[in-house]
Order: structure tokens, then sequence, then C-alpha cells
């Protein structure tokens, strides 16, 4: 047999045991990189946890109060903020033209407090939600092309199809109406 025959397949080395300081760095190493919720940071520490407990370089329970422990450092000293991660979120999200169930449902799946969202949604739409909400449709509208960002002779015919995708962006149907049956876009 050659050398080449006994040779080990080409692939990552093998990883070392897993360590609080380096589940730190990559803590840190993922905030730098994404906006992150407490739970969000906490699932992400996690994942990394349960992987390195498969691969028996941890204690899966020794790990779990590492993360713990990271995550409640991290949210003390301001590295994580639910509240500023869902005010930038909400922020953004609007901007894109997401309805406020579409942002009450993504920021509920990244952990953030109900109780928190309502206040960033409060904060970004002002006193009047309605005209917000109905801003927000217009957007979805321009971006997606659909009701008077549509062909003339196209809007007819596809007026039921329009307004299937502002429901599904979670729009209610009067504010989905108002866009796709407008003659024109405001302004």
């Amino acid at each position: 047999m050659s050398d080449a025959d006994t040779r080990k397949p080409a692939g990552r080395r093998p990883r070392g045991p897993l360590k609080k300081s380096s589940l730190e760095n990559a803590a840190l190493h993922y905030l730098e990189q994404h906006a992150s919720s407490v739970e969000g940071l906490r699932r992400v520490l996690a994942r990394r946890v349960e992987r390195a407990a498969r691969e028996e370089r941890c204690d899966r329970d020794e790990g779990a109060a590492w993360v713990e422990d990271i995550v409640g450092r991290f949210a003390r000293s301001g590295l994580v903020d639910d509240r500023l991660f869902a005010e930038g979120k909400v922020a953004s999200r609007r901007r894109r033209g997401d309805s406020t169930r579409r942002i009450q449902m993504v920021l509920r799946e990244k952990g953030v407090d109900p109780e928190l969202i309502d206040q960033a949604l409060a904060g970004q739409d002002g006193d009047d939600r309605r005209a917000a909400e109905l801003e927000a449709a217009w957007r979805l509208a321009r971006r997606r092309r659909l009701g008077p960002y549509r062909a003339a002779e196209q809007r007819p015919e596809l007026r039921e199809r329009d307004l299937a995708a502002m429901a599904r962006a979670g729009f209610d149907l009067d504010t989905a109406r108002a866009v796709i049956d407008a003659e024109a876009p405001p302004g």
C-alpha cells in the first residue's frame, strides 16, 4: 500500500474541548455580526453547546450554565438589549413595508416580550397607528408592484391575487383594499 492509500481524508481538524472563554468569544463575535435579542443569543450559544456535547467536547449541563452566565452578564452590561433590538427591528421592518402583525410575529419568534414589542411599535408609529399601517402597506405595494404599481391593463385580472398578497403580509382587508383599489399611488 502506498502512503496515499493510508492517509486520512482531508477535512476539518478535530476540535478541542469547548471552554467558557471560547463560548464567550463566540458570543461577542456573533453580536459584532448580528443584532440579537437576549433569547436569540441564548439560542445561538445553546446550539453551540449542544453540538459540542454531541461531539463529547463538553458537559451539556455545565455548558448550559455557561450560556446562562454569559447571556446574563451581556444583558446586564447592555451588550444585548431587547428594547433596543425591538426598536431597531420595528423601524427597519416598517421601512420595508411590514404590517404590525408581521412585525409582532417576527419579534415574538426572536423571544422579545410582547409588551416591549407594543412599546416599540408605539414609539415608531406615533399617535396614528392606522396611518402608519397604511403607509407600510403602500411601501409593500410599491416594493412588490401591486395594485396601482401594476400596468393598468393587468390590474383587474390580478386584483384578487394582490389582495391575497397583502393579506399574507398581515394587512387587514380594509387596508389592503384601500391600497390595491386606489387609482394611483399617493403623492
